[in-house]
């Protein structure tokens, strides 16, 4: 069942200029200029008003030959939160694969979680002036936000949904994914869940929608387990002992990703307990070994590997020059109903 809404996006804000900088800072261009490439001959004070400056306006130091500056690099940036598993290889896979075809080529940042490690990274590479880049997410720094815009650089968030991306966006929305998983246990007759989930920002949206659904249905009754983020198998074992170990009785576990309600199901099996019949599991991502499992798992299927194509055409074709016809993409979701639940 694939649900879908109409989005726009917003324009991108005029480049800020190194003369921007130097007007703001109250010194001359060539001042600026010296104190960004060799500070150690400048005075300290100087310096700092011309870092203030540059924060305050979001400028991008170009740190290539000022003859290279206005070609392209050929380059695009992806940046995503982890490579462990399968949930984001296989989107930077195919945005690989289809940059190259246009003669692209990917440069893969790994940032983990973190907004602080995303805007370090991301300011280091916009000093190397790639032609684009992909982002995960769509909750940024603000600092960030304000550098990115003044780049103007063609730029597609994906893994998330939003009116007003940055530049371009392809993704899905998790808090209807939420509600579409509490609307499926209240249709299975599921009222007692545990919840095996990951504290990243786009997992917690899932969640959040899921408790509201249920919330105020007649004997609803939810727990939930924090894992570490990235997840694993090994995690989803250790939530369910610990759900389990106060004794209480539950109709259903809901993961934030395969990877957890696969080690859920290892340890309800593990301890004699027959998935479905003793205990439904629901997963998130249909990865590989989702259908391959026994029992084959329940899950949300995304479609990674048309995200990443969708991305990459939208950055080629507007680095040479072609609008997108949609700013944003709407990839919506489908409910795989398997054997564990």
């Amino acid at each position: 069942m694939k649900e879908h809404s109409e989005l726009g996006g917003v324009a991108p804000a005029r480049t800020v200029t190194l003369e921007d900088v130097a007007r703001l800072a109250g010194l001359s261009p060539m001042t600026v200029s010296r104190a960004i490439n060799k500070p150690q001959v400048v005075r300290p004070a100087t310096v700092a008003r011309v870092m203030a400056a540059i924060q305050a306006t979001g400028y991008i130091p170009n740190l290539l030959a000022g003859g290279l500056a206005s070609r392209r690099t050929r380059l695009i940036a992806v940046v995503v939160p982890q490579i462990n598993n399968s949930m984001f290889v296989d989107t930077v896979q195919a945005i690989s694969d289809r940059l190259a075809a246009r003669g692209y080529q990917m440069l893969l940042c790994v940032t983990g979680y973190s907004s602080d490690n995303e805007a370090e990274t991301v300011n280091t590479i916009l000093s190397r002036r790639p032609d684009g880049m992909v982002l995960t997410g769509i909750h940024h720094h603000a600092e960030l936000r304000k550098t990115l815009l003044n780049a103007a650089l063609p730029l597609v968030e994906i893994w998330d949904l939003t009116p007003t991306p940055l530049d371009m966006l392809v993704g899905f929305s998790h808090e209807k994914i939420g509600q579409r998983i509490g609307e499926y246990c209240l249709q299975r007759g599921y009222r007692s869940l545990g919840l095996v989930w990951a504290g990243d920002r786009r997992a917690q949206l899932r969640r959040r929608a899921l408790a509201e659904v249920l919330q105020g249905q007649p004997g609803c009754r939810l727990q939930g387990v924090n894992a570490p983020v990235p997840t694993s198998l090994g995690a989803g074992r250790q939530g369910l002992s610990q759900l389990l170990a106060a004794g209480q009785r539950f109709d259903a576990i809901v993961c934030s990703s395969d990877t957890l309600a696969q080690g859920v199901i290892m340890e309800a099996q593990a301890r004699g307990l027959r998935v479905p019949e003793d205990l439904a599991v629901i997963g998130f991502g249909d990865l590989a070994f989702a259908e391959h499992n026994q029992p084959a798992i329940t899950t949300v299927a995304i479609d990674r590997l048309k995200m990443g194509e969708l991305a990459a055409t939208l950055l080629a074709d507007k680095i040479e020059g072609q609008a997108p016809a949609e700013a944003v993409v709407d990839l919506g979701f489908t409910l795989r109903v398997r054997e564990s639940g």
